[in-house]
């Protein structure tokens, strides 16, 4: 915000989730994301080939750590320049055979593009831009050049009339050749290595060498104080020498003669709104994948985030949960920080406790950045048994955090909330950004220091029940010392909510066919609710399902109030948090197998169940 004339709008909520889905009403409600997308993914700037990253995908196999999606970063590129192969370290042919591999196995594949386009008359892309005339210019005319990747570089003007046409037939060019299951758009601030239009009045032709360095020009530039639009007089406490560092010039010019300075902010959204436009086209009715560096308000509408490059860091762990919270604030569900880091290297200790985090992030992936040293979750054991640890809950609750998705979808109520949105009246949890919730039941309570092997995780008033050891914690509005060895994150449910889940498998496809159960935790009044959404997690224009799940005076109603999704695996067994003493069970309205009943930690599970969940039914509990 630099200044001038200002538009306000005012939300008068009164609860943050009201005002949430305030805001989202008027900037755009969250994308319907595909199931798939809740899958924990992997990726790394730096891999040497794609036989490499065939030795990942199968590693994390060999390891038993379930691996959802496959990434590769710029590496996959020729010379890193968009809409191309390395023809030797990641060849068309072998990029297309591990996409069919990752397709049989159930698996996905995402790669990167970028804004930049290589400024080159012998590199199609930029030609085609060029004569459809669709880069953003410098005052006089001539096309702003910058310096990314792949040398001097064009940025495509959104603005423009021809970009849509010229960026949707690139990227089908693109997709034609590889199939690819989602999108990764990065630098797109828009990020430039240099100030200024620094490739201006050096021939087309000249493309640097890789690796390459700008000669000229020098980092900063004498500064030219009497142009407002390059040095304004609202300060916004730049970092650096001049507002223009690093990204496009302020100065520059866009479509229609409008200035960078006044549109800068928007580059990342317009190209989201772009690139989803081509993906909506291309796969008509198919939900698409998109994830991008640069938001705005609305990008939510559009995009996923993630939190960029970070350090391995105990404190950039710290600092993610706030970043994954704020997120989800301004209408951005899905969204996660690097797990393990992505700027230096991540010790043993920190990744273990970063995947316990990480595995409940909305996006869930590992990456890091080139020369550094490799971090895969299979890399250490205490990493590999701490990951299989904490993605084994997540993989379990697969459907509670689509319900809460479609919830974002729904109303823009964010799936990772800080716990002063559940407990506003409760002065502690407002300054709390060690501990989240996801949904309004399920409980985060991780390890953020070093060398730390308890945590103290504050529990509101209530009751709260071990995910493990279903023992109940009474909350009394204080902090409880809980135990955290290194492979263990402490998860608690909430008394008085209901989380539908499955049996988990090594991928979200395979964790849909299986059974579905139910943990019920109960309140002090013996009461808990909680609900369940369904739809195919692929198409927009599905039959979807909502169940209300309710439990009190010992009875379980099951009841699907709308849609006409048909759910095909069973109910198969019931956890009762905080029930004991369970002798029989009775289910009505449904054909029942013989139950299992056991009793543990003042806590009852009900085994052997076949319930239809496409039908009203009640199961009592005496």
């Amino acid at each position: 915000m630099l200044g001038g004339t200002a538009d306000f709008y005012f939300f008068n909520g009164p609860t943050a989730l009201d005002v949430i889905d305030q805001y989202t009403e008027l900037v755009g409600r969250p994308n319907r994301i595909p199931y798939w997308a809740l899958g924990f993914q992997n990726c790394r700037y730096g891999y040497k080939s794609v036989y490499e990253v065939n030795d990942v995908i199968a590693n994390y196999s060999k390891a038993n750590i379930p691996l959802e999606v496959a990434w590769t970063d710029i590496d996959y590129m020729d010379r890193t320049r968009d809409f191309t192969f390395d023809p030797v370290n990641f060849p068309l042919s072998e990029m297309k055979k591990q996409l069919e591999y990752l397709h049989a196995h159930n698996q996905k594949m995402v790669l990167m593009t970028n804004p930049a386009i290589q400024r080159n008359s012998t590199y199609d892309p930029y030609a085609r831009g060029l004569e459809k005339n669709v880069f953003v210019k410098n005052a006089d005319g001539s096309v702003f050049v910058g310096q990314v990747w792949p040398g001097y570089t064009a940025f495509p003007d959104w603005f423009a009339p021809n970009t849509q046409s010229w960026w949707s037939g690139e990227l089908k060019r693109y997709f034609d050749d590889l199939a690819i299951d989602g999108m990764w758009i990065d630098m797109n601030e828009a990020a430039s290595f240099c100030t200024g239009s620094c490739g201006s009045g050096i021939p087309d032709d000249v493309v640097p060498q890789l690796p390459w360095e700008a000669n000229p020009p020098p980092v900063y530039r004498p500064l030219d104080t009497g142009n407002k639009i390059l040095v304004p007089p609202y300060t916004i406490h730049n970092p650096w020498v001049e507002l223009s560092n690093k990204t496009i010039e302020t100065t520059a010019v866009h479509a229609n003669g409008v200035l960078d300075y006044h549109v800068h902010n928007l580059y990342g959204l317009m190209m989201s709104t772009a690139t989803r436009k081509f993906l909506t086209s291309y796969r008509p009715n198919t939900r698409p994948f998109l994830l991008s560096r640069s938001t705005f308000a609305g990008s939510g509408a559009l995009v996923n985030h993630w939190t960029g490059d970070n350090e391995s860091s105990f404190r950039d762990l710290h600092v993610s949960i706030a970043s994954m919270l704020d997120f989800g604030i301004f209408g951005i569900p899905m969204v996660g920080a690097d797990i393990c880091g992505f700027n230096r290297n991540a010790t043993e200790e920190l990744c273990a406790r970063w995947i316990e985090v990480g595995a409940f992030y909305p996006f869930s992936r590992n990456h890091n950045a080139i020369g550094e040293k490799p971090q895969e979750l299979y890399r250490w054991e205490s990493v590999a048994e701490a990951s299989r640890r904490a993605l084994a809950i997540r993989y379990a609750l697969l459907p509670y955090f689509y319900t809460n998705y479609q919830r974002a979808v729904e109303n823009g109520w964010p799936v990772a909330r800080p716990l002063v949105f559940q407990y506003p009246e409760i002065a502690a949890t407002a300054g709390n950004d060690k501990q989240f919730l996801i949904g309004d039941g399920l409980l985060i309570s991780p390890v953020l220091t070093q060398g730390a092997t308890t945590v103290d995780a504050f529990f509101p008033k209530g009751v709260w029940y071990d995910w493990y050891t279903h023992k109940a914690v009474k909350g009394e509005n204080k902090e409880v010392t809980l135990d955290a060895p290194l492979e263990h994150v402490n998860v608690h449910v909430r008394g008085g909510s209901i989380l539908p889940a499955q049996v988990p498998a090594m991928t979200t496809t395979d964790s849909r066919k299986n059974d579905y159960y139910l943990v019920v935790a109960v309140d002090e009044k013996n009461r808990a609710s909680g609900r369940l959404y369904l739809d195919d997690g692929e198409t927009f224009d599905t039959p979807h399902r909502w169940i209300s799940l309710e439990y009190k005076n010992g009875k379980l109603s099951i009841s699907p109030d709308s849609g006409s999704y048909n759910v095909a695996p069973k109910l198969s067994k019931v956890v009762l948090l905080g029930v004991d003493g369970v002798k029989s069970v009775r289910v009505e309205n449904s054909k029942q197998s013989s139950a299992k009943i056991s009793l543990e930690n003042g806590s009852t599970t009900v085994e052997g169940l076949s319930i239809d969940l496409n039908k009203r039914s009640t199961v009592s509990f005496k």
